[in-house]
């Protein structure tokens, strides 16, 4: 893990999950276990190259396990860990905020 984070914890926050395909495989992994395939579908408009790359920084980060069983083919799943897990909270305060803001747009 890199050890040289921002001072501010905010930048720290968005230096580990500043970009929206991190936030999506998070939003994908708070339900459990998920397979390469399975994040790639439900994220949709994202790259096998771009997944690749965000799900090693991800695990670098240690936000995201993987595991890799020995098996043909290999099969890897991800999960998070208990510090991607303690972001629950800050992507529920996302969701909301979200369905406020949509909301309010709505109406004017």
């Amino acid at each position: 893990m890199n050890k040289d984070l921002p001072v501010c914890p905010v930048e720290t926050t968005l230096t580990l999950i500043g970009n929206k395909w991190k936030v999506l495989i998070i939003r994908d992994l708070i339900d459990g276990t998920k397979r390469f395939g399975e994040l790639k579908k439900s994220i949709g408009s994202i790259s096998q190259k771009v997944l690749t790359s965000n799900l090693r920084d991800m695990e670098e980060s240690g936000l995201i396990k993987r595991k890799v069983y020995a098996e043909v083919p290999p099969r890897v799943e991800y999960s998070l860990t208990k510090t991607g897990e303690s972001l629950k909270p800050v992507l529920n305060s996302m969701i909301k905020w979200g369905s406020d803001y949509k909301q309010n747009v709505i109406e004017q």
